[in-house]
């Protein structure tokens, strides 16, 4: 008599369904892709950002914080 697959071999389970740490919780998800913000200001104090057909604008503060529009 053939058994059904096990679940975590099966094509349609996530990889990362059965990551669980010691205690049976789920793994903390991985960070973001980090990168500096001058990288993305490029020296001007405000940037626009086109998303998904509309256009955001990115700016900086005297007090050196960021600012996102739409």
């Amino acid at each position: 008599m053939n058994s059904p697959p096990d679940r975590a071999t099966t094509p349609d389970t996530p990889s990362n369904a059965n990551d669980k740490s010691p205690a049976g919780v789920a793994a903390p998800p991985k960070a973001a892709h980090r990168i500096q913000s001058h990288e993305v200001m490029r020296g001007q104090s405000a940037v626009a950002i086109e998303h998904n057909g509309n256009v955001y604008r990115l700016q900086t503060t005297r007090q050196g914080k960021l600012i996102l529009t739409k």
